[in-house]
């Protein structure tokens, strides 16, 4: 009766039920309905309640609504109300944080054990919408209560971050949307998510959907998407390396394309631009590994991205955050690389005439009415650009030199000079600190800038820079009361221990002035006030460059005398302690961090990065250098001369060993040539003793052939030569004779003369036959000729083959002569080597 009471609006008898005794109601009904639609009635009952009375649906219907998602998945609304109400109970929004504050802490164990991937599973494998958009935003308000722990769930469950990127190819914008806020925080301080959703693709996809939503002129998701890149590729090697070699940083060149109109920003594109500026800096990083900073410097350069920045840098109606932002990411892409540097001092402002941009920039540094954050952000880039760039500081310089200055043009060199002399002692601080810069390490420019001479006042001799510099610091006039600020005379001080550091010649110029060295004693001795300490610590750090790097060319400031100055003057150990004050000051180690200035207001602007370096550099042998006696100087004099000399030996020694090693080396290859050409005549010599043999065994046959003709060759020899002289003698004999007896019997009778004819044709018959006879055994006779002539060749060849056995023999034993030289000679030098070796280490012994 009193549930149709409710039902029809009637009020019931009684107290109400409060809001815990409801929620405990509703629990008993999902845990006792057998019915599916009494469960997801109850279950949407605690949905509603679960904002109001969030510690009591937490308590109480914590277990109910897990036990819902295991038991059931086949029914996505209940799923979906579920999921619903827990995300109630447990999310920590901004903008309720003060509400669920007592709630989170209260379900805070609760928390943990949720996060079993067996029950949050739907989450990530249901595609229906009530289902998978509360479960999105389930999790990631767990990812942002208990971050660590969800990651390392995530992490060890198979496919469980490739699940989570398919959110991002969800035709469903709230989906796809929501998944980029879950990724941000899935992906945030742990390396491994980091690596995985990259090497998903997740390059590809999120660049796409920044194109599609209109790259910077884009909503909200194009800012979800930059951060979840920034995410991704921050103090992430791996993923930066991914990012260059997939040729995307390429595609981040369209985002800075801004037309001649830039009024009327609204504040989504300044965001996206800020992050896209921070996207570029992620990349090329001072903390990045040189390697990989030099590499996307490079491809910056090359696809057009850095031109496309100083497109930006150089345009007017930029708004001044974006401005100020982009000096930054110039800065850090032309840092160290020598290209973009070079690029970047050919840049032009659009002004008329046209101006080198790094003079436009500075001419913003110097200037006061300019915002402080632009001045910091000027100052850095023109470090950067002067970073590891002597060629950038040769020209910077060149500008200060009288033989180079332009009266009809503003040069950087003015500029910075300008600043220096100023009554803002900000400018002072910045002009000092840059021109520092492009002295950082460069010995040629710290002389040529002694040449610098300035022009006082009318009338007046000029006087040189570095006098100029010390005479702000010394003198009592209108100089020393604008350069009486701590901030002035700081950038002076660092300016000047930065010139004379390492360079004899400047510390001769600034001792030759004799008012620098009682200045510096008298600001040491003071006891000033704790704003002075600072200032007297760096006067401890100039004279103690003074005393390092004297070559005690001027007798009244050699170094024996300046220590004998402070121990009397000061104290060795009062000015150690002065020292000190540098390192000790809570402005010294934030500057040391990180190369940009970045500083909450312009009073704290006191320290330069670099200079941090050279302090710590300089400290302790400065330290040492005061302590030391003269004797201990003469004798740690001989000792660097003594080291010296046998450092000397030592090179010497080690030259002829390099020699040496490199004859050897020639020898061994010499050795190794011989040997292999040893080989192929043995093998040469092997193959013409084959044919040799060859050759006897052939003569041999032919040897016992002639043996058995010889005999018969003899005789038709003999018969041949008979032959012949019948042929022609016999015959010639007998024409004689027929002539005769024709003249003695000029007549017979014809009988005689029948017999006669036919007796002589017997005969010539019988000499036909005898004739043909004789001419085959002589033809017998020509081939026994050949096979002599045969014979003689192959004994000529015989002949010729063992001379050439005999060369080649007597080639072989003169190589292998030589071989044996080689191998003497290298055990020789061996044995010298080592006996060198043993000498030098008696010697050093």
């Amino acid at each position: 009766m009193n549930f149709l009471r409710g039902v029809m609006g009637g009020q019931a008898a009684g107290p109400q039920p409060s809001g815990a005794e409801t929620i405990q109601k509703l629990c008993d009904r999902v845990a006792s309905s057998t019915l599916l639609e009494d469960r997801r009635d109850a279950v949407r009952a605690l949905k509603s309640l679960s904002k109001k009375y969030r510690m009591e649906v937490g308590t109480q219907a914590m277990d109910h609504l897990i036990n819902i998602l295991q038991t059931d998945r086949s029914d996505s609304e209940i799923l979906g109300y579920a999921l619903d109400t827990l995300y109630n109970i447990i999310c920590n929004d901004e903008e309720e944080e003060q509400a669920c504050d007592s709630a989170s802490r209260s379900v805070g164990g609760t928390e943990l054990f949720l996060l079993q991937w067996q029950d949050v599973c739907v989450i990530i494998f249901e595609f229906d919408f009530h289902v998978r958009w509360p479960g999105v935003k389930l999790l990631t308000a767990l990812l942002k209560n208990q971050c660590v722990q969800v990651q390392g769930i995530i992490l060890v469950s198979p496919m469980g971050v490739s699940r989570l990127m398919d959110l991002l190819a969800d035709s469903r914008e709230v989906i796809r949307n929501d998944g980029l806020l879950l990724l941000q925080q899935l992906t945030k301080s742990n390396a491994a998510i980091q690596k995985i959703v990259a090497f998903e693709n997740a390059f590809e996809r999120l660049l796409d959907i920044i194109t599609e939503e209109g790259s910077s002129d884009g909503g909200i998701v194009v800012e979800d998407c930059l951060l979840l890149l920034v995410n991704l590729l921050k103090n992430n090697s791996s993923n930066q390396n991914f990012f260059k070699e997939g040729s995307y940083i390429q595609r981040m060149k369209p985002w800075f394309e801004v037309g001649d109109d830039n009024s009327g920003w609204s504040a989504q594109k300044v965001t996206n631009l800020h992050l896209m500026l921070q996207l570029v800096r992620v990349m090329v990083s001072p903390v990045n590994s040189p390697g990989a900073t030099a590499s996307c410097q490079k491809s910056m350069y090359q696809c057009g991205l850095l031109q496309q920045l100083c497109t930006i840098l150089m345009a007017t109606g930029v708004p001044a955050d974006i401005l100020t932002e982009t000096i930054n990411t110039v800065s850090e892409v032309i840092r160290g690389s020598q290209v973009n540097q070079d690029y970047f001092a050919s840049v032009n402002a659009p002004s008329n005439p046209p101006r080198p941009a790094i003079v436009v920039l500075l001419m913003s540094m110097v200037n006061e009415r300019q915002p402080f954050v632009l001045r910091c952000a000027v100052l850095y880039c023109f470090q950067c650009f002067l970073y590891k760039n002597q060629k950038g500081q040769g020209e910077i310089v060149a500008t200060l030199l009288p033989s180079t200055i332009d009266a009809n043009s503003i040069s950087a060199g003015q500029l910075l000079c300008g600043g220096l002399f100023s009554v803002d002692s900000l400018s002072n601080w910045c002009a000092a600190v840059a021109l520092a810069h492009a002295l950082q390490d460069n010995l040629t420019q710290k002389e040529q800038l002694l040449r610098v001479q300035l022009a006082t006042s009318l009338g007046k001799p000029p006087v040189s820079l570095l006098q100029q510099c010390t005479n702000i610091l010394s003198q009592g006039d209108k100089i020393v009361r604008r350069g009486s600020k701590v901030q002035t005379r700081v950038g002076l001080l660092m300016l000047l221990c930065t010139w004379i550091n390492n360079c004899p010649i400047a510390v001769t110029h600034f001792l030759h002035n004799q008012e620098n060295v009682p200045f510096l004693t008298a600001q040491i001795s003071e006891n000033l006030g704790e704003d002075e300490r600072l200032v007297q610590g760096l006067c401890a750090l100039l004279l103690g460059i003074c005393i390092y790097y004297n070559d005690n060319s001027l007798e009244n400031y050699t170094k024996e005398k300046l220590k004998q100055l402070i121990e009397k003057r000061i104290g060795k150990e009062n000015f150690v302690e002065k020292l000190g004050f540098i390192t000790k000051h809570e402005l010294y180690s934030r500057a040391a961090q990180k190369p940009q200035p970045v500083f909450p207001s312009p009073e704290q602007m006191l320290f330069d990065h670099e200079f941090t370096k050279l302090v710590k550099e300089l400290e302790g042998v400065i330290t040492k250098a005061v302590h030391k006696s003269s004797e201990d100087e003469k004798k740690e004099e001989e000792v660097k001369k003594t080291l010296e000399q046998h450092d000397n030996i030592v090179t010497q020694y080690k030259e002829l060993i390099r020699e040496q090693d490199a004859q050897i080396q020639e020898l061994k290859e010499q050795v190794a040539s011989m040997s292999s050409q040893n080989e192929q005549m043995q093998t040469t010599v092997t193959q013409q003793l084959a044919q040799i043999q060859q050759h006897k065994d052939q003569y041999n046959i032919l040897k016992l052939k002639l043996g058995k003709e010889n005999q018969n060759q003899s005789n038709s020899q003999g018969d041949s030569s008979q032959v012949n002289g019948l042929q022609t003698e016999e015959l010639t004999q007998l024409r004689e004779e027929v002539e005769e007896l024709r003249k003695q019997h000029p007549s017979p009778p014809p009988d005689t003369i029948l017999s006669q004819v036919e007796s002589q044709s017997a005969e010539i018959n019988q000499m036909k036959t005898e004739r043909q006879e004789l001419l085959r055994r002589a033809e017998a006779g020509e081939e026994a000729k050949s096979l002599s002539e045969s014979r003689a060749e192959l004994e000529q060849q015989l002949a010729s083959a063992t001379s050439t056995v005999a060369i080649l023999q007597t080639e072989q034993a003169k190589l292998q002569t030589e071989v044996q030289e080689s191998k003497k000679e290298l055990i020789n030098v061996r044995k010298e080597n080592y006996d060198r070796k043993v000498l030098l280490t008696i010697f050093f012994l």
